[in-house]
């Protein structure tokens, strides 16, 4: 508790004891208390995780300690992540850990044998400190992102926060199911910024993804600079899907120099970047530049040879609609060109793959299409790069390392899964996609509710009547297709988002989340049962999604508030003030899908008065979750004395929240207040 001689400068913050009265959601555990397993929402789910009693509570003088320069960087991010919310220098160290101190080594703790490419790691929380240990540095980053969920949402404000800041006293071991997890951005339909990729891979690592699939180049788009073609840019860039004519979306590239800088804010969260040019097909964008192109002097004067689409001469489509365009395998201006992207661009990415993309091509014979695909593989494996593409590639004879995603929404026994079928007969490594588990794009339920919008934008081709989490959520990559010839190499699932409706961050996040979520636990957690939505993987998950919902917030991610979620109220002090014997408080309350005038509040000020609490903030709109609300009331104390107050918010379908606090009054009407009930 402040002394009362510091009154006069005091302005703590009302500090929370937070209660969810939530079926199924366990409180909040405070200092001291016994923790469980069920108060770790951690998404996605460890391969183990026992939970004691008590907890680890992060103090001022906690430092985080490195055994290795490798060690060392990777503890820099943790106290990046840590320091604004909490307040604590938390400085980065050497040598030994001593009592409340983090603990980051790289060695063997002889728990991960089954870890297939070194991203496990062992986790150990005690009241007295945490070991965080893993072989490789990218094991410990994704403890690290584990050690962040363990701790109280709110360690995900810009600013700080009260605390109390604990972990539950726990032994997590963790490895990945499958070595590829990866999201997809198109930014060919819909030019993204770099600052909007890199906010959108910051938020997309939190949940142990390791590979960012770039959709570069498309028919409404190329989205980046090519030494020696000019025109694929000053041309080829302006405009989106959607734009009539660019006049209202003039769309936009990268420099090399951007592109750089996007691989390296990946590597730095040990994310792999993947650059894709689709080819031959999809390629409008590189046609509509390149065909007049007559002065390059790469090219032999009559680029028009490079054009096999249906328009000829060609004429820019800024619907969406596929298979109008495509490059001609026997123009040798067609290879000059994508041999130069293709150089570029590996000598660009550091990571192994190079994609070609390959997908939806009618405007060649399937010998034309065939021949296309192996030539151009044999140029990216030239670069030291494994050719990787849509699985519609399998159909050709594609020599040296190759790798399929499948995309098509068919599975089981479907013959429209050939392509699945064709890559497996071949041995190709598979990276699962199908559209109706995996497009982010896709609309949401068309089942409404009155908390749940309409959604404004989304395709529906793969899901006529909506995917919400369950169809993201329960479904098994590895055998999602049936009757293949022999057993498929599945190496992972990715998450697609693709913009043909999508034209900003906000309303990428709107459909990413909470079903990206949803991709990245099938990636790393275990192989469960995930049948439906009454199976008890699929009702864990949900309630450990619901958890995400502040962190969300917090990070400004516009989230859909899926009604198949169980979303509970959050809250968490933001600020109190005192004028006299007068006290004022804010609260910051998250309440997903829920608007401001649905949250009932109220305060009990401890001395036998309670009022009501305004509930302010932005409703949610067809386009956008509701914002943190703001819950104010203000109170005068008339006598002293030692004062228990709560803060009460309760709202339909989500539960109730508190938040206790402590005043003492003393003689002369000063006030301190203190954390936590008295």
């Amino acid at each position: 508790m402040a002394s009362l001689n510091r009154i006069a400068i005091f302005a703590s913050a009302l500090a929370l004891s937070l209660t969810t009265v939530t079926p199924g959601v366990a409180a909040a555990a405070a200092p001291g208390a016994a923790a469980s397993a069920s108060s770790a929402h951690v998404v996605p789910l460890p391969v183990s995780m026992t939970t004691g009693h008590r907890v680890f509570t992060l103090t001022p003088s906690t430092r985080i300690v490195a055994n290795s320069a490798a060690a060392h960087a990777v503890a820099e991010d943790l106290a990046a992540y840590l320091r604004p919310a909490t307040g604590y220098p938390l400085h980065v160290v050497d040598g030994n850990p001593g009592h409340g101190d983090f603990d980051l080594r790289l060695g063997n703790p002889g728990t991960l044998s089954h870890d297939p490419d070194g991203e496990g790691y062992q986790l150990d929380t005690s009241t007295t400190g945490v070991t965080l240990e893993a072989m490789t540095a990218h094991g410990l980053f994704n403890g690290v992102q584990t050690i962040r969920q363990l701790l109280p949402a709110w360690i995900e404000s810009s600013t700080v926060r009260p605390g109390p800041w604990t972990i539950p006293v726990s032994h997590i071991t963790d490895y990945p199911r499958y070595t590829y997890r990866g999201v997809m951005l198109d930014i060919a339909r819909h030019y993204e910024s770099p600052a909007t990729v890199k906010k959108f891979i910051g938020q997309i690592a939190a949940y142990k993804i390791n590979i960012f699939h770039l959709h570069l180049s498309d028919d409404q788009g190329f989205r980046i600079a090519i030494n020696s073609f000019p025109r694929l840019t000053s041309i080829g860039s302006q405009g989106s899907v959607g734009t009539d004519g660019r006049t209202m979306d003039p769309g936009g590239f990268w420099t090399q120099a951007d592109y750089k800088s996007v691989v390296a804010y990946a590597a730095a969260h040990f994310i792999t970047l993947i650059p894709e040019v689709d080819s031959p097909g999809h390629n409008n964008a590189i046609i509509m530049s390149e065909y007049n192109d007559t002065a390059n002097p790469l090219l032999n004067g009559h680029p028009q040879d490079i054009n096999c689409g249906t328009n000829n001469p060609p004429v820019w489509n800024f619907t969406g609609d596929v298979g109008y365009s495509a490059m001609c395998p026997s123009s040798d201006n067609t290879w000059t060109i994508l041999t130069t992207i293709i150089k570029q661009l590996s000598a660009l990415s550091p990571g192994p793959y190079y994609d070609m993309g390959g997908d939806e091509v009618t405007q060649l014979t399937q010998t034309q299409y065939n021949g296309f695909l192996e030539k151009e593989a044999g140029i990216v494996q030239a670069q030291g790069k494994i050719a990787m593409g849509w699985a519609d590639i399998s159909a050709a004879n594609l020599s040296g390392p190759t790798v399929a995603e499948y995309w098509a929404p068919s599975g089981g026994n479907s013959p429209d899964a050939s392509t699945f079928r064709d890559a497996a007969a071949k041995g190709m490594p598979i990276v699962m996609a199908p559209a109706n588990h995996a497009y982010l794009d896709q609309v949401y339920s068309e089942n409404k509710t009155a908390r749940v919008p309409p959604n404004p934008f989304g395709q529906d081709w793969a899901c006529a009547t909506g995917c919400d989490v369950d169809q993201f959520y329960n479904w098994d990559p590895s055998t999602f297709v049936s009757g293949a010839p022999k057993k498929p190499n599945v190496i992972g699932v990715e998450s697609a988002v693709w913009t043909e409706t999508l034209r900003n961050l906000s309303e990428i996040d709107y459909m990413a989340f909470p079903r990206m979520p949803a991709t990245a636990e099938l990636g790393w957690s275990p192989a469960a049962s995930r049948t439906s939505k009454s199976s008890p993987a699929y009702r864990d998950f949900v309630q450990r999604l619901a958890s995400q919902a502040t962190r969300w917030y917090l990070d400004g991610v516009n989230f859909y508030p899926s009604p198949e979620v169980p979303w509970h109220l959050a809250a968490a002090t933001m600020r109190a003030s005192v004028s006299g014997s007068r006290l004022s408080g804010v609260v910051s309350l998250a309440a997903p899908g829920v608007s401001p005038a649905d949250v009932k509040a109220s305060v009990s000020w401890g001395d036998g008065h309670t009022t009501r609490a305004d509930v302010d903030g932005t409703p949610g709109s067809t386009m956008k979750v509701n914002s943190l609300y703001a819950v104010t009331g203000s109170h005068t104390y008339k006598q002293a004395g030692t004062f228990n107050g709560v803060v009460m918010m309760h709202a339909a379908g989500e539960g109730s929240a508190s938040v206790h606090f402590c005043v003492h009054v003393n003689a002369k009407h000063q006030l301190a207040v203190a954390t936590g009930g008295c």
